[in-house]
């Protein structure tokens, strides 16, 4: 029984090896604008996403540029010597999910206050080979 469950984390270690992953956690921006730009590159090879992103005007592109460079670097650092033009990388997986929100108040008229809520999201980008 050992020798199977040692044989499933070797498999699985080498079914890891094509993938890497990067996090951002609370970034200051709301998630329905950082989903707009990840909708844009999910499914897209690397070095177009990469083009991409550093030619978009919103401003959420710079904050998702630096987690696909992330991802690129943890991809390199699992497959050390390998290329990244030969491996066919593309962005398997991205998505946004809402993270804490602060809560503040705007004066208003006649003594009372709006209340403003700043938004923040979690960004998750998994890099993976091309099938």
């Amino acid at each position: 029984m050992g020798s199977r469950k040692r044989e499933s984390a070797l498999a699985r270690k080498i079914a890891n090896q094509d993938v890497a992953k990067a996090l951002h956690n609370d970034c200051p921006s709301s998630p329905r604008k950082m989903r707009l730009v990840a909708d844009i590159i999910r499914g897209v090879e690397v070095e177009k996403a990469l083009s991409i992103l550093k030619y978009s005007k919103k401003g959420a592109s710079e904050k998702l540029e630096k987690v696909l460079l992330s991802a690129i670097a943890n991809w390199q650092s699992k497959n050390e010597g390998a290329d990244i033009e030969e491996a066919n990388l593309v962005v398997k997986e991205i998505f946004v999910d809402s993270a804490r929100q602060l809560k503040r108040l705007r004066p208003a008229p006649q003594g009372r206050g709006y209340r403003i809520r700043k938004r923040s999201n979690h960004i998750t980008l998994i890099l993976g080979t091309k099938n």
